[in-house]
């Protein structure tokens, strides 16, 4: 069957660690055991499992896949929870995909089944998933907001992790520019301003052997992440290579895609 595969993280930490990594290899995995073929890949990253389907563009762009004439005809995730993180959102995006004639799939559970009038444990158990779904989101963030607050107490860096390009200025100071990484930041936002797309970044990054700071290679999401921090998304005007880049022809300047 060929089937779309949706990826999303919603923590910086995953968006630049192993997430998406671990998710596509999974579900790749998962994919050439069963006989199916990932026709297409979407990605959301740092979006909540908590969004509707219209909130995240690339779930949207995956459930667009199922609908006549259909381009795939089934979605595949890591994890329920990856599609979803409370259960009424899950639900509404498990009747779109059923409502389209499609099939969703989880790589730890196979497939979704739809309800069944004769069998309403298969009902109970699949929303008892979203449940604890909702539950565990809501037990980390208690977690997170507990962590922070002893943290602050304690004079320490407070927020979680540092962004790309930033790094500790010592115990009770603010975030202070990384020396290593402001050079890369700078570079980043410059290609995107002369028109480049995340996704020619990022490859340009990996030809030119500067590695992010955790996964193996840069992604598109975790370029997108440093360019709308630097609040220059969408500011470019003009379709310039730089000199000595490893771009080919970039995308338009204003609005190119990923």
């Amino acid at each position: 069957m060929d089937l779309v595969a949706y990826l999303r993280v919603s923590s910086e930490t995953q968006l630049d660690g192993y997430g998406l990594d671990v998710q596509r290899k999974a579900v790749r995995a998962w994919a050439r055991k069963h006989g199916h073929r990932i026709v297409q890949e979407y990605v959301d990253a740092g979006i909540s499992g908590t969004k509707d389907a219209v909130d995240r563009p690339g779930l949207s762009d995956a459930l667009d896949m199922l609908r006549p004439p259909p381009r795939a005809r089934g979605l595949v995730v890591a994890r329920l929870d990856r599609l979803a993180r409370t259960l009424a959102v899950q639900e509404a995006i498990l009747a779109i995909v059923w409502r389209a004639g499609a099939a969703t799939f989880t790589v730890d559970g196979g497939e979704v089944l739809r309800d069944d009038a004769d069998d309403p444990m298969r009902t109970a158990m699949r929303q008892v998933q979203g449940v604890f779904a909702q539950l565990d989101r809501a037990l980390v963030e208690k977690r997170l907001r507990d962590g922070r607050r002893a943290k602050a107490d304690a004079g320490m860096h407070a927020v979680g992790q540092h962004p790309y390009g930033w790094r500790s200025g010592g115990k009770g100071s603010d975030s202070v520019p990384d020396a290593a990484e402001q050079p890369v930041v700078e570079r980043i936002v410059s290609l995107r301003s002369s028109g480049a797309s995340y996704r020619a970044i990022a490859a340009d990054l990996d030809a030119s052997g500067i590695p992010p700071r955790r996964a193996a290679t840069w992604s598109a999401a975790a370029v997108r992440l440093i360019v709308e921090r630097s609040g220059t998304a969408g500011a470019s005007v003009t379709v310039v290579p730089s000199r000595g880049s490893h771009l080919g022809v970039m995308s338009q300047a204003r609005g190119a895609k990923v």
